[in-house]
Protein backbone atom coordinates (compact mmCIF):
# COMPACT_ATOMS: atom_id res chain seq x y z
CA UNK A 1 0.00 0.00 0.00
CA UNK A 2 1.22 2.96 -0.94
CA UNK A 3 -0.29 5.13 1.80
CA UNK A 4 -2.76 4.65 4.12
CA UNK A 5 -2.72 7.91 5.95
CA UNK A 6 -5.43 9.33 4.06
CA UNK A 7 -8.04 10.27 6.72
CA UNK A 8 -5.77 9.59 9.62
CA UNK A 9 -6.18 10.98 13.12
CA UNK A 10 -3.56 12.07 14.45
CA UNK A 11 -2.87 11.75 18.42
CA UNK A 12 -0.48 14.50 19.84
CA UNK A 13 3.00 12.83 19.73
CA UNK A 14 4.06 14.63 23.01
CA UNK A 15 0.77 12.50 24.25
CA UNK A 16 2.38 9.11 23.11
CA UNK A 17 5.91 9.99 24.17
CA UNK A 18 6.43 12.61 27.21
CA UNK A 19 2.77 12.61 28.87
CA UNK A 20 3.04 16.57 28.42
CA UNK A 21 0.67 18.89 27.16
CA UNK A 22 1.46 19.89 23.70
CA UNK A 23 -0.22 23.64 24.07
CA UNK A 24 1.55 24.38 26.58
CA UNK A 25 4.66 23.06 24.93
CA UNK A 26 4.47 24.14 21.72
CA UNK A 27 7.99 23.56 19.53
CA UNK A 28 9.45 26.43 17.12
CA UNK A 29 10.21 24.89 14.01
CA UNK A 30 12.08 26.40 11.78
CA UNK A 31 12.66 24.31 7.81
CA UNK A 32 15.89 25.05 5.75
CA UNK A 33 16.17 23.71 2.36
CA UNK A 34 18.84 24.76 -0.36
CA UNK A 35 18.77 24.95 -3.84
CA UNK A 36 20.53 22.17 -5.71
CA UNK A 37 22.84 20.46 -3.23
CA UNK A 38 23.68 17.17 -3.92
CA UNK A 39 23.55 14.01 -1.85
CA UNK A 40 27.30 14.24 -1.43
CA UNK A 41 27.95 17.65 -0.81
CA UNK A 42 28.52 17.54 3.03
CA UNK A 43 31.51 17.17 4.84
CA UNK A 44 29.92 14.23 7.06
CA UNK A 45 29.81 12.20 3.48
CA UNK A 46 33.57 12.82 3.54
CA UNK A 47 33.24 14.96 0.35
CA UNK A 48 37.35 15.13 -0.59
CA UNK A 49 37.06 19.54 -0.81
CA UNK A 50 34.35 20.57 1.00
CA UNK A 51 33.78 21.02 4.59
CA UNK A 52 30.20 21.94 6.26
CA UNK A 53 31.62 21.97 10.22
CA UNK A 54 28.23 23.50 11.05
CA UNK A 55 26.19 21.16 9.40
CA UNK A 56 28.49 18.28 10.63
CA UNK A 57 27.92 20.06 13.84
CA UNK A 58 23.59 19.58 13.31
CA UNK A 59 24.11 15.83 12.01
CA UNK A 60 26.15 15.07 15.51
CA UNK A 61 23.16 16.17 17.23
CA UNK A 62 20.51 15.07 15.57
CA UNK A 63 19.09 12.52 13.64
CA UNK A 64 20.55 12.12 9.96
CA UNK A 65 18.65 10.97 7.69
CA UNK A 66 20.77 9.22 5.10
CA UNK A 67 17.98 8.19 2.96
CA UNK A 68 16.15 11.37 2.64
CA UNK A 69 14.02 11.94 -0.52
CA UNK A 70 13.17 15.22 -2.48
CA UNK A 71 9.86 15.25 -3.15
CA UNK A 72 11.02 15.41 -7.13
CA UNK A 73 13.87 15.72 -8.97
CA UNK A 74 13.36 19.84 -9.19
CA UNK A 75 12.21 22.78 -7.44
CA UNK A 76 9.12 23.77 -7.10
CA UNK A 77 7.69 20.75 -7.04
CA UNK A 78 9.43 19.65 -4.39
CA UNK A 79 8.65 22.73 -2.32
CA UNK A 80 4.96 21.93 -2.96
CA UNK A 81 5.18 18.68 -1.69
CA UNK A 82 6.78 20.23 1.96
CA UNK A 83 3.79 22.82 2.63
CA UNK A 84 1.40 20.48 1.51
CA UNK A 85 2.39 16.32 2.40
CA UNK A 86 1.14 15.79 -1.21
CA UNK A 87 2.55 14.97 -4.58
CA UNK A 88 3.47 17.98 -6.42
CA UNK A 89 1.48 17.07 -9.24
CA UNK A 90 -1.34 16.79 -7.10
CA UNK A 91 -0.93 20.10 -6.14
CA UNK A 92 -0.62 21.90 -9.86
CA UNK A 93 3.19 22.24 -9.57
CA UNK A 94 3.67 20.01 -12.65
CA UNK A 95 7.43 21.83 -13.24
CA UNK A 96 9.54 24.44 -12.37
CA UNK A 97 7.29 27.76 -11.57
CA UNK A 98 3.97 26.29 -11.56
CA UNK A 99 2.11 28.52 -9.14
CA UNK A 100 0.67 26.37 -6.21
CA UNK A 101 -3.45 25.71 -6.10
CA UNK A 102 -5.31 27.92 -4.08
CA UNK A 103 -7.14 24.51 -2.98
CA UNK A 104 -4.19 23.47 -1.15
CA UNK A 105 -4.22 23.68 2.46
CA UNK A 106 -0.41 24.53 3.72
CA UNK A 107 1.43 24.02 6.77
CA UNK A 108 1.74 27.58 7.11
CA UNK A 109 -2.04 27.45 7.55
CA UNK A 110 -2.66 24.67 9.84
CA UNK A 111 0.10 26.19 12.02
CA UNK A 112 -0.85 29.62 12.15
CA UNK A 113 -4.61 28.31 13.14
CA UNK A 114 -3.35 27.43 16.29
CA UNK A 115 -1.52 30.29 17.49
CA UNK A 116 2.40 29.81 15.39
CA UNK A 117 3.91 33.17 14.06
CA UNK A 118 4.98 31.92 10.76
CA UNK A 119 7.67 33.32 8.52
CA UNK A 120 8.94 32.55 5.08
CA UNK A 121 12.95 33.52 3.85
CA UNK A 122 13.91 33.33 0.54
CA UNK A 123 13.46 31.35 -2.80
CA UNK A 124 9.23 30.89 -2.75
CA UNK A 125 9.43 29.29 -6.52
CA UNK A 126 5.65 28.92 -6.22
CA UNK A 127 3.58 31.93 -7.81
CA UNK A 128 3.67 31.22 -11.19
CA UNK A 129 6.67 33.49 -12.14
CA UNK A 130 9.86 31.57 -13.85
CA UNK A 131 13.40 33.57 -14.37
CA UNK A 132 15.80 34.34 -12.01
CA UNK A 133 14.14 35.54 -8.27
CA UNK A 134 12.82 39.00 -8.56
CA UNK A 135 10.40 40.42 -5.35
CA UNK A 136 6.89 39.10 -5.02
CA UNK A 137 4.21 42.01 -5.15
CA UNK A 138 2.00 42.34 -1.81
CA UNK A 139 -1.44 41.72 -4.29
CA UNK A 140 0.24 38.59 -5.97
CA UNK A 141 -2.44 36.18 -5.53
CA UNK A 142 -0.19 33.54 -4.81
CA UNK A 143 2.51 35.28 -2.85
CA UNK A 144 3.43 33.24 1.04
CA UNK A 145 0.86 35.33 2.47
CA UNK A 146 -2.01 34.00 0.61
CA UNK A 147 -0.66 30.71 1.76
CA UNK A 148 0.06 31.07 5.65
CA UNK A 149 2.77 33.52 6.00
CA UNK A 150 2.14 36.42 8.07
CA UNK A 151 6.12 37.85 7.49
CA UNK A 152 7.55 37.29 4.04
CA UNK A 153 10.79 38.29 2.70
CA UNK A 154 10.79 36.57 -1.03
CA UNK A 155 11.62 36.64 -4.27
CA UNK A 156 10.27 34.68 -7.11
CA UNK A 157 13.14 32.15 -7.61
CA UNK A 158 16.69 31.57 -7.33
CA UNK A 159 19.25 34.56 -5.81
CA UNK A 160 22.69 35.44 -5.32
CA UNK A 161 24.92 38.15 -3.37
CA UNK A 162 23.19 41.47 -3.19
CA UNK A 163 19.63 40.60 -3.50
CA UNK A 164 16.28 42.14 -4.42
CA UNK A 165 13.43 40.68 -2.20
CA UNK A 166 10.25 41.36 -1.52
CA UNK A 167 9.44 42.47 2.49
CA UNK A 168 5.79 41.63 2.55
CA UNK A 169 5.26 43.34 -0.66
CA UNK A 170 8.26 46.28 -0.18
CA UNK A 171 10.74 45.79 -2.76
CA UNK A 172 13.72 46.23 -0.79
CA UNK A 173 17.95 45.60 -1.97
CA UNK A 174 19.79 43.79 0.26
CA UNK A 175 23.61 43.56 1.19
CA UNK A 176 25.11 40.28 1.62
CA UNK A 177 25.62 36.77 0.32
CA UNK A 178 21.74 34.96 -0.68
CA UNK A 179 22.55 32.91 2.73
CA UNK A 180 23.62 35.38 4.84
CA UNK A 181 20.34 38.11 4.05
CA UNK A 182 17.93 35.40 4.47
CA UNK A 183 19.10 33.68 7.85
CA UNK A 184 19.59 37.41 9.55
CA UNK A 185 16.02 38.20 8.19
CA UNK A 186 14.92 35.01 9.69
CA UNK A 187 16.34 35.74 12.85
CA UNK A 188 14.88 39.57 13.36
CA UNK A 189 11.51 37.77 12.92
CA UNK A 190 12.90 34.67 15.53
CA UNK A 191 14.27 36.95 18.23
CA UNK A 192 10.56 39.32 17.94
CA UNK A 193 8.95 36.03 18.73
CA UNK A 194 11.00 34.76 21.70
CA UNK A 195 10.19 38.37 23.20
CA UNK A 196 6.85 37.64 22.85
CA UNK A 197 6.88 35.00 24.01
CA UNK A 198 5.32 33.47 20.64
CA UNK A 199 5.55 30.15 18.93
CA UNK A 200 7.28 30.18 15.50
CA UNK A 201 7.21 28.56 12.08
CA UNK A 202 10.09 30.02 10.06
CA UNK A 203 10.63 28.84 6.71
CA UNK A 204 14.21 29.54 4.95
CA UNK A 205 15.00 28.39 1.50
CA UNK A 206 18.29 29.32 0.49
CA UNK A 207 19.13 30.44 -3.28
CA UNK A 208 21.88 28.40 -3.15
CA UNK A 209 24.07 26.37 -4.75
CA UNK A 210 21.80 27.05 -7.55
CA UNK A 211 23.38 28.69 -10.59
CA UNK A 212 24.98 31.39 -11.33
CA UNK A 213 27.47 30.52 -9.06
CA UNK A 214 29.01 33.64 -7.25
CA UNK A 215 30.72 33.65 -3.69
CA UNK A 216 32.99 35.77 -2.19
CA UNK A 217 36.91 34.96 -2.67
CA UNK A 218 37.30 34.00 1.13
CA UNK A 219 34.43 31.17 0.46
CA UNK A 220 36.38 29.85 -2.66
CA UNK A 221 39.86 29.09 -0.62
CA UNK A 222 40.75 25.68 -1.29
CA UNK A 223 39.02 25.34 -4.52
CA UNK A 224 41.47 27.01 -6.00
CA UNK A 225 42.04 23.71 -8.59
CA UNK A 226 38.41 23.52 -9.47
CA UNK A 227 37.25 25.13 -12.79
CA UNK A 228 35.62 28.92 -12.77
CA UNK A 229 32.20 27.16 -11.76
CA UNK A 230 32.99 24.74 -9.34
CA UNK A 231 34.91 27.21 -7.75
CA UNK A 232 31.93 29.31 -7.40
CA UNK A 233 29.39 26.35 -6.36
CA UNK A 234 30.99 25.45 -3.46
CA UNK A 235 31.99 28.40 -2.16
CA UNK A 236 28.25 29.17 -2.10
CA UNK A 237 27.72 26.12 -0.09
CA UNK A 238 30.67 27.20 2.05
CA UNK A 239 28.26 30.76 2.74
CA UNK A 240 25.24 28.88 3.62
CA UNK A 241 27.11 26.60 6.24
CA UNK A 242 28.29 29.92 7.70
CA UNK A 243 24.80 30.82 8.21
CA UNK A 244 24.07 27.85 9.27
CA UNK A 245 26.20 27.91 12.27
CA UNK A 246 24.70 32.06 12.92
CA UNK A 247 21.34 30.34 13.30
CA UNK A 248 22.18 27.78 15.81
CA UNK A 249 24.30 29.73 17.83
CA UNK A 250 21.15 32.41 17.97
CA UNK A 251 18.90 29.77 18.76
CA UNK A 252 20.92 28.91 21.87
CA UNK A 253 21.99 32.51 22.81
CA UNK A 254 18.30 33.29 23.06
CA UNK A 255 17.60 29.55 25.53
CA UNK A 256 15.29 28.17 22.97
CA UNK A 257 17.23 25.49 21.38
CA UNK A 258 16.07 22.53 23.19
CA UNK A 259 13.01 22.87 21.96
CA UNK A 260 13.05 24.31 18.75
CA UNK A 261 12.49 21.72 16.05
CA UNK A 262 15.45 22.63 13.21
CA UNK A 263 14.95 20.24 9.33
CA UNK A 264 17.02 20.66 6.85
CA UNK A 265 17.30 19.34 3.16
CA UNK A 266 17.69 20.37 -0.44
CA UNK A 267 15.07 20.54 -2.73
CA UNK A 268 16.46 18.28 -5.69
CA UNK A 269 19.26 16.24 -6.65
CA UNK A 270 22.79 17.80 -7.08
CA UNK A 271 24.33 18.85 -10.38
CA UNK A 272 25.76 17.55 -13.80
CA UNK A 273 29.26 19.11 -14.42
CA UNK A 274 30.47 20.36 -11.25
CA UNK A 275 33.81 19.11 -10.05
CA UNK A 276 34.17 16.94 -7.57
CA UNK A 277 30.96 15.08 -7.82
CA UNK A 278 27.79 16.70 -6.68
CA UNK A 279 25.88 12.92 -5.72
CA UNK A 280 28.67 10.90 -4.64
CA UNK A 281 28.59 7.29 -5.84
CA UNK A 282 25.02 7.37 -6.73
CA UNK A 283 23.44 7.42 -10.17
CA UNK A 284 22.45 10.56 -11.97
CA UNK A 285 21.47 14.04 -11.17
CA UNK A 286 18.87 17.19 -10.74
CA UNK A 287 15.91 15.99 -12.85
CA UNK A 288 16.14 12.50 -12.94
CA UNK A 289 14.40 9.34 -11.05
CA UNK A 290 17.72 8.21 -9.76
CA UNK A 291 18.59 8.54 -6.59
CA UNK A 292 21.48 10.96 -7.58
CA UNK A 293 18.46 12.89 -8.48
CA UNK A 294 15.87 12.31 -5.41
CA UNK A 295 18.23 11.68 -2.44
CA UNK A 296 19.01 14.48 -1.07
CA UNK A 297 21.09 15.35 2.64
CA UNK A 298 18.65 15.83 5.33
CA UNK A 299 19.15 16.33 9.15
CA UNK A 300 16.65 17.09 12.23
CA UNK A 301 17.81 18.69 14.99
CA UNK A 302 15.15 18.79 18.38
CA UNK A 303 17.41 18.23 21.07
CA UNK A 304 14.38 17.64 23.87
CA UNK A 305 13.02 14.67 22.02
CA UNK A 306 15.72 13.38 19.38
CA UNK A 307 19.01 11.33 20.53
CA UNK A 308 22.22 11.80 17.94
CA UNK A 309 21.85 9.28 15.84
CA UNK A 310 22.07 7.81 12.06
CA UNK A 311 18.97 6.28 10.75
CA UNK A 312 18.42 4.31 6.61
CA UNK A 313 15.21 4.83 7.04
CA UNK A 314 13.43 6.41 3.89
CA UNK A 315 11.96 9.36 4.49
CA UNK A 316 10.80 12.25 2.33
CA UNK A 317 9.80 15.82 2.12
CA UNK A 318 6.29 14.70 1.84
CA UNK A 319 6.89 13.86 5.17
CA UNK A 320 6.97 16.64 6.98
CA UNK A 321 3.14 18.18 6.69
CA UNK A 322 1.92 15.07 8.36
CA UNK A 323 5.54 14.71 11.01
CA UNK A 324 4.98 18.33 11.91
CA UNK A 325 0.92 18.29 12.48
CA UNK A 326 1.35 14.97 14.58
CA UNK A 327 4.07 16.69 16.90
CA UNK A 328 1.84 20.00 17.52
CA UNK A 329 -1.79 17.82 17.77
CA UNK A 330 -3.46 18.58 14.92
CA UNK A 331 -6.06 16.38 13.57
CA UNK A 332 -6.62 15.16 10.09
CA UNK A 333 -10.36 13.87 9.12
CA UNK A 334 -12.00 13.13 6.50
CA UNK A 335 -12.04 16.60 4.69
CA UNK A 336 -8.23 16.61 4.87
CA UNK A 337 -6.63 16.52 1.24
CA UNK A 338 -5.49 12.70 0.32
CA UNK A 339 -1.67 12.87 1.33
CA UNK A 340 1.21 10.95 0.47
CA UNK A 341 3.64 11.67 2.92
CA UNK A 342 3.28 9.66 6.31
CA UNK A 343 4.48 10.80 10.08
CA UNK A 344 7.73 9.68 11.08
CA UNK A 345 7.53 10.61 14.61
CA UNK A 346 7.96 7.11 15.92
CA UNK A 347 11.47 7.03 14.62
CA UNK A 348 12.57 9.57 16.70
CA UNK A 349 12.91 7.76 19.80
CA UNK A 350 12.88 4.43 17.85
CA UNK A 351 15.05 2.41 15.35
CA UNK A 352 12.04 0.76 13.02
CA UNK A 353 13.56 -1.09 10.18
CA UNK A 354 11.04 -1.27 7.86
CA UNK A 355 8.37 1.22 6.31
CA UNK A 356 5.07 0.56 6.19
CA UNK A 357 3.76 2.81 3.06
CA UNK A 358 5.82 3.13 -0.23
CA UNK A 359 7.09 7.14 -1.22
CA UNK A 360 5.23 7.72 -4.38
CA UNK A 361 7.08 10.25 -7.28
CA UNK A 362 5.40 11.72 -10.44
CA UNK A 363 7.10 14.22 -12.36
CA UNK A 364 6.81 15.30 -16.50
CA UNK A 365 5.41 12.25 -17.41
CA UNK A 366 8.32 10.39 -14.98
CA UNK A 367 7.90 8.61 -11.62
CA UNK A 368 8.86 6.02 -8.76
CA UNK A 369 7.85 4.29 -5.90
CA UNK A 370 10.43 3.48 -3.30
CA UNK A 371 9.50 0.44 -0.81
CA UNK A 372 12.47 0.42 1.59
CA UNK A 373 15.00 -1.17 -0.70
CA UNK A 374 13.27 -2.04 -3.38
CA UNK A 375 12.67 0.89 -6.34
CA UNK A 376 10.43 1.32 -9.52
CA UNK A 377 11.78 3.71 -11.75
CA UNK A 378 9.29 4.46 -14.42
CA UNK A 379 11.00 6.25 -17.60
CA UNK A 380 7.99 6.83 -18.88
CA UNK A 381 4.25 7.04 -17.45
CA UNK A 382 2.03 7.04 -20.34
CA UNK A 383 3.63 4.30 -22.38
CA UNK A 384 4.28 2.60 -18.95
CA UNK A 385 8.06 1.71 -19.31
CA UNK A 386 9.41 0.43 -16.09
CA UNK A 387 12.49 -1.01 -14.79
CA UNK A 388 12.99 -2.64 -10.70
CA UNK A 389 16.10 -2.21 -8.29
CA UNK A 390 17.33 -3.45 -5.55
CA UNK A 391 19.06 -0.33 -3.64
CA UNK A 392 20.59 -2.52 -0.89
CA UNK A 393 22.69 -5.03 -3.39
CA UNK A 394 22.65 -2.31 -5.93
CA UNK A 395 23.23 1.28 -4.60
CA UNK A 396 24.11 2.76 -8.23
CA UNK A 397 20.82 1.26 -9.48
CA UNK A 398 23.22 -0.38 -12.71
CA UNK A 399 21.09 -3.81 -12.14
CA UNK A 400 17.72 -4.16 -13.67
CA UNK A 401 15.55 -7.18 -11.64
CA UNK A 402 12.18 -6.91 -13.31
CA UNK A 403 12.70 -10.01 -15.22
CA UNK A 404 13.96 -12.18 -12.32
CA UNK A 405 11.03 -10.92 -9.65
CA UNK A 406 8.16 -10.81 -12.18
CA UNK A 407 5.84 -11.13 -9.50
CA UNK A 408 7.40 -8.38 -6.99
CA UNK A 409 7.82 -6.55 -10.60
CA UNK A 410 4.11 -6.86 -12.19
CA UNK A 411 2.97 -5.85 -7.94
CA UNK A 412 5.17 -2.53 -7.80
CA UNK A 413 3.93 -1.39 -11.68
CA UNK A 414 -0.18 -2.06 -10.39
CA UNK A 415 0.15 -0.04 -7.35
CA UNK A 416 2.05 2.77 -9.14
CA UNK A 417 -0.46 2.33 -11.77
CA UNK A 418 -3.33 2.62 -9.21
CA UNK A 419 -1.69 5.67 -7.44
CA UNK A 420 -0.97 7.50 -10.81
CA UNK A 421 -4.69 7.03 -11.37
CA UNK A 422 -5.76 8.99 -8.07
CA UNK A 423 -3.28 11.61 -9.17
CA UNK A 424 -4.80 12.16 -12.80
CA UNK A 425 -8.18 12.39 -10.81
CA UNK A 426 -7.11 15.05 -8.70
CA UNK A 427 -5.59 17.13 -11.50
CA UNK A 428 -8.75 16.79 -13.23
CA UNK A 429 -10.53 18.90 -11.00
CA UNK A 430 -8.43 21.83 -10.46
CA UNK A 431 -7.73 24.76 -13.17
CA UNK A 432 -4.00 24.75 -14.35
CA UNK A 433 -2.37 27.98 -14.45
CA UNK A 434 0.67 28.01 -16.56
CA UNK A 435 3.77 29.69 -15.34
CA UNK A 436 5.32 33.17 -17.46
CA UNK A 437 8.46 34.52 -17.02
CA UNK A 438 8.76 38.07 -15.34
CA UNK A 439 10.23 39.43 -18.23
CA UNK A 440 6.44 39.14 -20.10
CA UNK A 441 4.64 40.33 -16.79
CA UNK A 442 4.22 43.88 -18.03
CA UNK A 443 3.73 44.61 -14.12
CA UNK A 444 7.71 43.98 -13.92
CA UNK A 445 8.38 46.47 -17.29
CA UNK A 446 8.63 50.09 -14.77
CA UNK A 447 11.55 48.19 -12.71
CA UNK A 448 13.76 47.00 -16.02
CA UNK A 449 15.57 49.82 -16.48
CA UNK A 450 17.12 50.07 -13.02
CA UNK A 451 17.55 46.63 -12.91
CA UNK A 452 19.27 46.38 -16.44
CA UNK A 453 22.42 46.45 -14.96
CA UNK A 454 22.51 44.03 -12.40
CA UNK A 455 23.94 40.48 -13.96
CA UNK A 456 21.33 38.38 -13.13
CA UNK A 457 18.77 40.13 -14.79
CA UNK A 458 20.37 41.86 -17.74
CA UNK A 459 20.52 39.37 -20.49
CA UNK A 460 17.00 39.09 -19.77
CA UNK A 461 16.03 42.62 -19.85
CA UNK A 462 17.84 43.20 -23.52
CA UNK A 463 16.94 40.83 -25.25
CA UNK A 464 13.24 41.30 -26.93
CA UNK A 465 10.49 39.79 -24.57
CA UNK A 466 10.42 36.52 -25.05
CA UNK A 467 9.30 33.35 -22.25
CA UNK A 468 11.95 31.42 -21.44
CA UNK A 469 9.90 28.27 -20.40
CA UNK A 470 12.32 26.43 -19.51
CA UNK A 471 15.46 28.20 -17.69
CA UNK A 472 16.29 28.96 -14.25
CA UNK A 473 14.39 26.12 -12.51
Amino acid sequence: MINSYKFLIFLPFFFLSCNKDIKNDMPNIILIMTDDQGWGQTGYYDHPLLKTPNLDAMAENGLRFDRFYAGAPQCSPTRASVLTGRNNDRTGVFYHGYPLNKNEITLAQKLKNIGYSTGHFGKWHLNGIRGPGVPIFGDDEYNPGVFGFDKWISTTNFFDIDPVMSDNGEFIDFKGSSSEVIVNEALKFIDKNVKQNKSFFTVIWDGSPHNPFESSEDDKIGFENLNKQSREHYGEIVAFDRSIGVLRNKISELGISDNTIIWFCSDNGGLDKISPSTVGELKGFKNTMWEGGLRVPGIIEWPKIIKPRITKYPVSTMDIFPTILEIVGIKLDENSNYLDGESVVDIFESNPETRLSKIPFRHDNRGALIDNNIKLVVHDIKNLVFELYDLSEDATESNDISKINTDLFQAMKNEFIDWNETVNIDISKMKIIDPVHWRDNERYSPFLDKWINRKEYSRYIKRKPFSVLFEGN
